[in-house]
């Protein structure tokens, strides 16, 4: 047994998706429709959000949003935001069932959480619809969560704390400081520390790094150190009380811990 009573993940580079690559080409595809040039990195800023608050953040850039101004005749509004939303939506669920492969040693990660006793939970920026094409996927590779909690299912996504406490109550686990949350993006971690649980920044995998697994493994030993340090920096200023490179590294952190 462990101290710990539950772990919840993240999906999208952190469980699934190395490199958290499924929602970038959508969100492109889905503005340039609108007549909007944007870039895969202006795709990854916000990335860890709810994907309309996502959206938001992106039409929030000055330069975004004088390129739609320019494009639609008018600044971007609550108006313009419905209307890239519901456009992204069925792009990202054509897309996402590309990118379900699991990260390597997430399943690993998994069972040794539930051999300790601890109870496995989800959250995720996607919504409902795009992690029904999901789940499938997932369990078919031998990966099955006890809750998830998708961006619209609550009136609030992150970084409040409200996904989170749906899981203490799924789960039936208490208190927060039990309770790991493991994340790829500073939303994600920040979601975490509202809640009062233990958080776990993931570097390599994840969206700020934007690799696949073999661009990670031809990185030299310095470089992949840099990287990992560089993007350690930022989920520790979201919040993050340690960092690893994947979720992989989860079950050597909890032993440490214990």
């Amino acid at each position: 047994m462990t101290r710990f009573k539950a772990a919840i993940f993240d999906w999208a580079g952190t469980m699934i998706d190395f490199g958290s690559f499924a929602p970038m080409g959508a969100f492109v595809e889905t503005f340039a429709r609108f007549g909007v040039e944007t870039s895969i990195a202006d795709a990854r800023k916000p990335m860890g959000l709810p994907k309309r608050a996502h959206i938001a953040a992106m039409l929030a850039d000055p330069a975004i949003a004088a390129r739609w101004t320019a494009a639609q005749g008018s600044a971007p509004d609550e108006v313009a935001i419905d209307a890239v939303y519901a456009l992204f939506v069925p792009l990202n669920e054509k897309v996402v069932t590309d990118y379900c492969t699991l990260i390597p040693g997430a399943l690993e990660a998994v069972r040794y959480c539930r051999g300790k006793g601890m109870k496995i939970g989800s959250t995720t920026g996607y919504t409902r619809s795009i992690m029904e094409r999901v789940l499938p996927l997932a369990k078919e590779q031998g990966y099955e969560p006890d809750n998830l909690i998708c961006a619209d299912d609550l009136p609030y996504g992150r970084p409040t704390p409200y996904g989170m406490y749906k899981c203490f109550l799924d789960l039936e686990v208490f208190p927060a400081g039990a309770v790991l949350k493991v994340d790829d993006t500073e939303p994600g971690i920040a979601e975490g520390v509202a809640a009062g649980c233990v958080t776990v920044g993931l570097t390599l995998s994840g969206n700020e790094a934007g690799l696949t697994p073999e661009e990670v493994a031809a990185l030299s030993p310095d470089a992949r150190r840099n990287l990992h340090e560089r993007i350690a920096g930022k989920l520790k200023a979201a919040g993050a009380d340690h960092v690893l490179e994947t979720v992989a590294d989860l079950p050597a952190l909890l032993q440490t811990l214990e």
